[in-house]
């Protein structure tokens, strides 16, 4: 979700499943004042369709709008928008009024509930949260003149919106959420007549309490996958230089990467994993590059990361079979020491009978089968990786192993062999 003044910006929503994808009274209320007024249930039923399939894309949320492109399902983009009336400024006055005076229905705001009194008080201080019939105006440039199927599943999707968020209402009403909590402050301030001091406890006393502290909560439960991440797709225009597809990757890839670092952090302990490379520019170039940002965004990585745009496809391609340790593998070339050296060759001769042993040249850590474009790489914690020639470079053909055999075995079958 992205924030402007005025202006609140949601990522597209996941397709959902089963029944009753909108929970909420107040998000089924706004669906009745849609259901209610569309004369053609036909339309409704396709917007649903629509909505609940993941057709929606980003959407705009702003005073008296929200808009969305909708794609049908031959792929056809239409963008769809609902006007709703905004709140004068003598009804925003009469609810910040009524608010300030009834502390609990902010605090119901804040944690994104509507209770039903909340939305009765608004109503006897003559003000209209929530539409009624014909509330919701309709507009589409697939020409329709009622609801259509676009602005329906706009509609459709608006309502689980809600459901997360009371203050999306609020918006398309004239207020955000910043913007109404100021108002609410200020308000509070003057009727509250001279500060008094607050109540509490003196600092040494507190510190001297310290060991009759309850203990600390226990770790929250990890989530399962990393959180959406924001869109940009917006009508404000972006600034000069600043790509917003680019921006959307990185954001998407960095929440990948802290879900990753949080998981090792709570099942492993902190820091990276015994014997993983230290981060650095030019490998979180790559990192990023294997994710698939975009043509564009991967020619920067190419440039930026000093590989161009083969080498940093041959780094991806290491670092998909297996992080850094394998890019670590595919750059650095190293002397074994002779007791890491004792131990690789035990292994070569192991792995095969002795008729059967491919003949290998060796130079550092590198084994090239003679007559053959194979060479095993062994890696810093005595795994094998393996590797082919391709039009004159040396590329990754498969995660590590510890069997030299297994590893070579891996490249001969990636290549067809």
């Amino acid at each position: 979700m992205t924030r402007y003044d005025g202006e609140r910006t949601f990522a597209a929503l996941p397709p959902v499943r089963g029944r009753g994808s909108v929970r909420t009274w107040w998000g089924r209320a706004w669906l009745a004042a849609l259901e209610g007024t569309a004369l053609d249930a036909g339309q409704l039923k396709a917007g649903r369709g629509l909505a609940r399939a993941g057709a929606v894309g980003a959407v705009s949320v702003r005073p008296g709008r929200i808009t969305a492109v909708v794609r049908d399902r031959d792929g056809t983009a239409h963008r769809a928008d609902v006007l709703l009336q905004e709140l004068s400024g003598e009804q925003w006055d009469r609810f910040l009024a009524m608010a300030v005076e009834r502390a609990g229905h902010v605090a119901a705001l804040l944690d994104r509930e509507m209770p039903t009194h909340l939305v009765e008080d608004a109503e006897l201080a003559g003000v209209e949260l929530l539409p009624g019939l014909g509330d919701l105006e309709p507009e589409c440039d697939c020409g329709a003149w009622d609801h259509c199927g676009h602005t329906a599943a706009l509609c459709y999707q608006v309502a689980r919106l809600l459901d997360r968020d009371p203050f999306v209402l609020l918006l398309m009403r004239g207020r955000g959420e910043r913007a109404l909590l100021d108002a609410l402050q200020a308000r509070g301030d003057a009727s509250a007549g001279p500060a008094v001091r607050p109540e509490g406890v003196d600092a040494a006393e507190a510190y001297a309490a310290g060991d009759i502290l309850p203990s600390l909560p226990d770790v929250p439960a990890l989530p399962t996958e990393p959180g959406i991440p924001p869109s940009l797709d917006t009508e404000t225009a972006p600034g000069a230089g600043i790509d917003p597809r680019a921006l959307e990757f990185l954001a998407g890839r960095t929440a990948a990467q802290a879900h990753r670092m949080l998981a090792e952090a709570l099942g492993e302990g902190h820091g990276p994993r015994p014997g993983e490379p230290e981060p650095t520019v030019a490998r979180d170039a790559v990192r990023l590059a294997a994710g698939d940002p975009g043509r564009a965004a991967a020619d920067r990585l190419a440039d930026g990361s000093g590989r161009g745009r083969e080498g940093l496809a041959v780094a991806v391609r290491a670092w998909r079979h297996g992080g850094p340790e394998a890019l670590d593998v595919l750059d650095g070339e190293w002397t074994p020491d002779a007791g890491s050296l004792a131990r690789a060759r035990a292994a070569l001769e192991a792995a095969w009978d002795e008729d059967e042993r491919p003949a290998l040249r060796a130079r550092a850590n590198r084994w090239t089968v003679v007559g053959a474009c194979v060479q095993l790489r062994l890696g810093r914690d005595g795994r094998w990786w393996p590797y082919r020639k391709e039009r004159g470079r040396w590329v990754p053909a498969g995660g590590a192993a510890r069997d030299p055999a297994t590893a070579l075995a891996s490249a001969e079958r990636a290549f067809g062999q």
